[in-house]
This record gives structure tokens, sequence and C-alpha cells, in this order.
């Protein structure tokens, strides 16, 4: 117990020294985020947030506000300036979250863009039309600029099989379906190797078609594998834990939502067993409900929660779980030359008495146009194995993986 309490307290003080340190990542490379980009390297989507947002004005007034074209092919003019659906409107501010502010019919500096789109979030309260020449305006919709140029709009729409996650799995998370590899060192043990075989994609939509920052309601299915093998043992089968998973997400803004149903189950590897002769086999199962929230401070940098309870539980399984964390990452597609990342993840059982184990991982990454996502990073975790037919034993790992989510 005294051992598990220390744990606990560098746990926390990991992350603190993590939090600070990404705060500080953070801010220096928004600073090279900045600068001129080539646009051909970055997503043709102008997003708008209401004119609102920032309490400059009563609503029914349109503002006189705007802000830096980044992340379309306005960005070639650096801070583009707009005449507006009201005389003297201007665009000048940097956004807070998303690129321009309002971007008028009558801007020939927007001809040359049919391929981008605009995104309009609703202010608190409003009974009329945000811009006059729209007409009434589905607020929290995404529609083509050549739409907007011509005074149509589009809105939230059924979508079978859809392109885009709304609620991404947790980037260090030790259980998220994706597909990944990782090398280990684990203390006082041999190297292992960490698999995961699986991914996640989404079956039926309601809202936006936007595959890198959709909003609305989202129906997934997610599911992997898990096994483990010995490698310095002729790769020996230790352990493989199965998930299976149906999470209902939403997106709105800044925030995301998750609740979910997923099956958990662990096996013992034959080879391991043999090896083992008093090796002792778990039959560890976990139905769950879960229930995930996630804030987005700025659009790379996500702060996130979760509990899960299980209803069935067999194998040293308890009912309760916890994780927490933050995820740093471009969420526009990035250029051939990728971004850092910068991931912690906290997860806690009740089978541990909510102790459990903290993962950092930091590395560099890839986005494409689809929103899919390839790292490339170095890994820590220190705590209790996510391997479920070892959840009572204590490991400390660091090594090389690579991660790729759909």
């Amino acid at each position: 117990m005294i051992i598990q309490r220390a744990h606990i307290r560098c746990a926390s003080a990991a992350i603190s020294v993590a939090f600070s340190t990404v705060f500080g990542l953070a801010s220096a490379w928004g600073q090279i985020q900045a600068m001129p980009l080539n646009t051909a390297e970055r997503v043709e989507t102008i997003r708008i947030p209401n004119p609102f947002e920032l309490g400059q004005t009563s609503p029914g007034v349109t503002p006189a506000v705007a802000y830096t074209a980044v992340g379309s092919p306005l960005s070639n003019a650096g801070s583009a300036l707009f005449a507006g659906h009201t005389a003297g409107m201007s665009l000048a501010s940097a956004a807070p979250f998303g690129d321009v502010r309002l971007a008028a019919a009558t801007s020939p500096a927007l001809s040359p863009t049919p391929a981008a789109t605009i995104e309009l979030v609703a202010p608190d309260s409003t009974s009329g039309p945000l811009y006059p020449t729209m007409g009434p305006v589905d607020y929290g919709q995404s529609f083509p600029m050549q739409n907007y140029l011509t005074g149509q709009q589009g809105g939230y729409q059924w979508q079978l099989l859809p392109t885009g996650l709304m609620y991404p799995a947790y980037l260090a998370g030790g259980r998220e379906s994706r597909f990944a590899s990782h090398w280990v060192r684990q203390r006082n043990r041999d190297w292992v190797w960490d698999v995961t075989l699986g991914g996640r994609a989404g079956i039926l939509r309601y809202g936006t078609d936007d595959p890198i920052y959709p909003e609305g309601w989202q129906l997934d299915i997610e599911g992997a594998a898990f096994p483990r093998l010995d490698l310095e043992s002729d790769r020996d089968m230790v352990s493989a834990d199965f998930r299976f998973g149906v999470p209902l997400t939403r997106r709105s803004g800044r925030w995301e939502w998750k609740l979910a149903y997923y099956h958990l189950s662990s096996h013992l590897g034959d080879e391991y067993m043999i090896t083992h002769p008093g090796a002792r086999r778990l039959n560890y199962v976990r139905d769950c409900i879960v229930f995930g929230s996630a804030f987005r401070l700025a659009p790379d940098f996500r702060l996130y929660a979760e509990a899960d309870y299980s209803f069935y539980n067999r194998g040293g399984s308890r009912p309760w779980a916890f994780q927490f964390g933050l995820d740093w990452s471009q969420i526009e597609p990035t250029s051939l030359w990728g971004s850092p990342f910068f991931a912690i993840n906290a997860h806690l059982r009740q089978e541990n008495d909510f102790g459990g184990n903290l993962t950092v991982q930091t590395g560099w990454q890839w986005r494409g146009q689809t929103g899919h996502l390839f790292r490339v990073g170095l890994e820590y975790l220190d705590g209790m194995s996510d391997q479920a037919q070892f959840y009572d034993r204590f490991e400390q790992q660091i090594g090389v993986g690579l991660w790729y989510d759909y």
C-alpha cells in the first residue's frame, strides 16, 4: 500500500510537470504556426464563429469583426480584408477558434475558393438571420463556399458511413481501438512487443460533412485485439485482450461527448502457460457503459475525462474505472513535414484501489485530408499493467511506438 501511494504521488507530480511542459510547447508551436505557410499544404476550410461569441455586440446587430484566414487558400494574403454585408464592415483580428469570422459575398478574393466551406456557430439567443442576405440561418451547419456566395446554405444531414470522428480516441489511451505497435523495455523484465490490431469508424451521422471537424451526432463501431509478445522468448504470446464497442458521440463547438458500450475480455497465451507452469489464468471480463466528455481549449489542444461502469465483472474486474488526460495534436491536415504531438493519460481502476497507471507519449505526426492520423514517437508507462491478465502487476515501461487512427 505504501508503494502504491508513492506511485500515485509520483504520477501526480508527473502530471503537473507534463501540463507545464505541454503549455510551453503549445505556445512555442503556436508562434511557428502563425508564420506564413504554403496554402497548398493546408486544409481548404474557413470556419466562422458567430459575431456574438466574444460578446462584442447584442443579438441582431452584425459587428465589424473578422479573422486571419489560416487554413484556406486565403492564407496567401496573410490577414485578409473583406467588404461585409453591412457598409464599413471589415476583418482584422485573430480568431480564438476557427479561421475567418465573416466573409462577404461581394469579395473578389473569395471567388477562387469554391472548394472551401463555411461553418456558422449560433449565438446564445437570436430570432432573426445572422446575415440578412442569406435568409434564415440554420446554425451549426457547414456548407460550400460557392453556396454562400450565391446566398444558399447547407444543414445537418443524415450520412451513412461518414468520414471522420466526433469523439476521437485518446492518443495515450492504452485500450483504444486503433492500429499500433509498441516495442518497450520493462524495468527488471524483458523486452515485449505490445500490438493493437483494430480500428474505429462511423456508421451513421446526423450532422455536418466536414471530415476534419464534423459536428452533430454520430454512431460508431470499434474493436481491437491487444496481444503481447515476449521478444526474448521466441516471440511467445504472453496474453491478449479483446475489445468491442459501440459509441454514440456528439460534438458542438469546442465540446465533445461520448456515451458508449464496450466489452473487454482477456486471455493468457498458450506458450506462456507452457513456459510458466504456475501461471495464474484469469477469466477477466468487463461489460461497460461509458460516459466521456472533452473540451478543446484551442483547436489542437484537448482536455478529456471519462467514467465507465462495468455491470458484468469476472476474473478480478471491479465496476468503476476512470480516465483523464490531454492531447496536443494538430487537427488540420499536415504538410509532408508533419508536426509534433504530446499526450498524457491517467487510467484509474477500482480493482487497483483506484490506483492505475500514467502514460506519456511524444513524437511526430502526420494527418491526412480525411483526418486519419499516423504518429511515431516515444512512450513511457508507470503503474499497473494494461494487460488485464496482469491487472495487479506493477510495470514501468519505456519504448518506441507507431500509431494509426482512422
